[in-house]
């Protein structure tokens, strides 16, 4: 088998790597790319845990092959903070206590980035649905939805 030359955007920043036909995308961004904030809990899309956003659309990479990322747009849980600053949602699950362990962080907090991309003013049931593909075993998901909702108010509130 030959590797693919796969071309793609990850967090704003032109990226190339070769690709074995039944490499993951996951596996690219943290074996390829060295991005290792996005994790493998589970291999088959059941955790959450390797969520990333192609093209706007919320994804977990344990299920997307390498090749199939040629000329997209990924973003990670590398590219949410930015010029040294941390993304609103990052400070807000800081400020809620809303992460334990750490290892489900990164892919919670990139599905509520895609979360609120898609929809700036959730209610509480659909930030709750929104996170369902998401598992943590440590934190109860209240202060997770929490610091969504805050999140989205003071994102709201530096637009208007």
């Amino acid at each position: 088998m030959s590797k693919r030359h796969v071309t793609a955007t990850v967090n704003g920043d032109p990226v190339e790597f070769l690709s074995d036909p039944g490499t993951t995308l996951l596996d690219a961004l943290r074996d390829g790319l060295g991005l290792t904030g996005s994790k493998e809990g589970c291999g088959s899309g059941d955790c959450g845990a390797c969520s990333v956003i192609v093209d706007g659309r919320l994804v977990c990479a344990c299920l997307m092959l390498a090749a199939e990322a040629e000329g997209r747009r990924i973003e990670t849980i590398e590219g949410m903070a930015r010029d040294g600053a941390l993304h609103p949602l990052q400070q807000k699950f800081l400020e809620h206590a809303a992460l334990q362990c750490g290892f489900c962080t990164p892919g919670l907090l990139v599905a509520a980035k895609a979360l609120l991309d898609a929809n700036p003013d959730p209610t509480e049931s659909e930030t709750r649905y929104w996170l369902a593909g998401n598992l943590c075993r440590c934190t109860g998901y209240d202060k997770v939805v929490r610091a969504v909702m805050d999140a989205a108010a003071d994102l709201r509130q530096a637009r208007a």
